[in-house]
C-alpha cells in the first residue's frame, strides 16, 4: 500500500521508483493519496488498484480485492444531499504513530487556485468536518492518553466557511475539551482566511492550552510575484497579520514557506523577500525551490532558469542560517511539554508555549508530562533543559496512554 504527496516533482518521482520496486517484487500493489487521484490515467499506474483520498475508509475492502487479483479504483467524492463532505469519518480505528500526539484534519479541500498547485486537482474545494464530531474526536483522544493534538488541513484559516461556522468557532468548543497539561497546535493558514479572525485568533492564542504558534505561508514578498501564483493577499496582508499578532501575542512563534524562483520571479522581486525574512527572522522557515507540476498555470509560465532558481535558494538559506533565535532565551526557566525521543535518542523532545524545540534529559518518567526546566543551551533549531528539581509535574493525559501499535477507536466487544 503505497501512499503519495503531488506537491513537489521529487515526491512523485520517489512514488513512481516506489511503484517500480514493488512491481519488481512481484507484490500486489495498492496506491493512494493525490498523485493517482490527480491523474489517475498515468501511464505507470495502468492496471493498479487505487483508493481515492475521501475514500481511505475502504482500504480493507480495496486491499481484500487487490490480493484475490483484481484491480479497484475508487476515485468518487463523497456527497450528502449533494454537499461535498469532508472524507473518511473521523471516529475510525487507527494506530498513531506516536501515542501521546493526534492529528485531527478539520477540514479537506482548500478555496484558493494557487497557479503552482497540484493538491488542488487532487483535494478539491473546501469541505469541512462538523464542529461536533471534531470535539468528540478530541475528548476520545484525551480518553486514550494523549496529551497534545495536531489540529491540520491544506488551509485551517479557511475551516468552516462551506458549513456556516469558522475557526475560532471550533477553537474556542475544542479549549474546553482539553484537559489541564495538555497542549493544543494549529496547523497552516493562508493569510486571506486568517485577517477577518485575527482579534479572536489572538484570544485563543494566548490560551494556556494552546500553544503561542502558527504557520502562516507567505510565498514572496513581491506583489506581482504573488498575483502571477494567484494567492489572493498582498505582503501588506501577510506583515498586518504577522504584525498583529507579535503585538498581542507575546512572544509567538510565527512560521512560514518561500517559494525561490517561482516563473517570472526577477532579482529585485527576490530581494523583496530577503529584506521580508531580514526584518522578521522567522525561527521556522521552510524554503523551497520552485518546480513546475504538470498540469498547473505556473508550468506554462515563463520559467527563470534553473541555475538563478539554486543560487536564490542558496542565498535566502544562508540568510536564514546567520541568525539565531533562541541565543537570548538561554538561562530562562520554562514550562515544556515532553512528547517524543530526539532522532538521535540522545534526548526526550518537549515544546514550550511558543511551540519551540526544546531537548531534555531522556528520562521516562517525564514523557508525556509537562515540566519546568532551565535552558542552559540554544542552537539554531533547539534549546537544552534541565528539569527543576522543585517544579511541579503536570500528567497531561487523563488516562494511560495507548501502546505503541495499540489501535484507537476500538471498543471493548471489537476488541475481543
Amino acid at each position: 500500500l503505497l501512499n503519495s504527496c503531488t506537491v513537489k516533482n521529487p515526491a512523485e518521482d520517489h512514488f513512481r521508483n516506489s511503484i517500480k520496486k514493488a512491481q519488481e517484487g512481484k507484490k500486489k500493489v495498492v496506491l493512494a493519496g493525490c498523485v493517482p487521484q490527480a491523474q489517475p490515467r498515468q501511464d505507470y499506474l495502468k492496471g493498479l488498484s487505487i483508493i481515492g483520498v475521501q475514500q481511505i475508509d475502504r482500504v480493507v475492502e480495496v486491499v481484500e480485492e487487490t490480493i484475490k487479483g483484481h484491480s479497484v479504483r475508487l476515485l468518487g467524492q463523497k456527497k450528502d444531499n449533494g454537499k461535498r463532505l469532508g472524507g473518511a469519518r473521523l471516529d475510525l480505528p487507527k494506530i498513531r504513530k506516536n501515542p501521546l500526539i493526534e492529528i485531527i484534519s478539520i477540514n479537506t479541500g482548500c478555496l484558493n487556485a494557487c497557479t503552482y498547485c497540484k493538491t488542488k486537482h487532487a483535494r478539491g474545494d473546501l469541505a469541512s468536518y462538523p464542529v461536533e464530531e471534531l470535539v468528540d474526536r478530541a475528548k476520545q483522544s484525551f480518553q486514550e492518553g494523549v496529551c497534545e493534538i495536531w489540529l491540520t488541513s491544506e488551509d485551517t484559516g479557511a475551516y468552516g466557511r462551506d458549513i456556516g461556522t469558522d475557526l475560532p468557532t471550533l477553537l474556542w468548543k475544542l479549549v474546553e475539551a482539553i484537559p489541564e497539561g495538555a497542549m493544543l497546535r494549529l496547523g497552516m493558514t493562508n493569510p486571506p482566511y486568517i485577517l477577518e479572525h485575527l482579534e479572536e485568533m489572538a484570544k485563543i492564542l494566548n490560551h494556556p492550552r494552546v500553544y503561542a504558534f502558527l504557520h502562516i505561508p507567505v510565498q514572496s514578498a513581491s506583489d506581482s510575484v504573488l498575483m502571477d501564483m494567484k494567492r489572493e493577499y498582498c505582503v501588506a496582508d501577510f506583515k498586518q497579520v504577522v504584525d498583529f499578532l507579535k503585538e498581542k501575542v507575546p512572544g509567538i512563534t510565527i512560521a512560514t514557506d518561500i517559494i525561490c524562483g517561482f516563473p517570472g520571479e526577477t532579482d529585485e522581486d527576490f530581494q523583496e523577500t530577503m529584506k521580508l525574512v531580514e526584518q522578521y527572522r522567522f525561527p521556522s522557515l521552510f524554503i523551497n525551490q520552485f518546480y513546475p507540476r504538470p498540469g498547473t498555470p505556473a508550468a506554462k509560465m515563463h520559467q527563470v532558469p534553473a541555475a538563478v532558481k539554486k543560487q536564490r535558494t542558496k542565498d535566502l538559506s544562508q540568510l536564514f542560517h546567520s541568525y539565531n533565535p533562541y541565543d537570548h532565551k538561554v538561562g530562562e526557566r520554562q514550562r515544556v511539554l515532553v512528547t517524543e525521543e530526539s532522532f538521535d535518542s540522545n534526548y526526550y523532545v518537549a515544546h514550550n508555549p511558543f511551540y519551540e524545540q526544546v531537548l531534555v534529559p531522556k528520562d521516562p518518567p517525564l514523557m508525556g508530562k509537562m515540566v519546568e526546566v532551565n535552558i542552559y543551551e540554544a542552537g539554531k533549531h533547539f534549546m537544552k533543559g534541565q528539569p527543576v528539581s522543585d517544579a511541579r509535574v503536570y500528567t497531561a493525559s487523563i488516562t494511560r496512554p495507548l501502546a505503541k501499535g495499540e489501535v484507537s477507536g476500538l471498543t471493548e466487544v471489537s476488541k475481543r
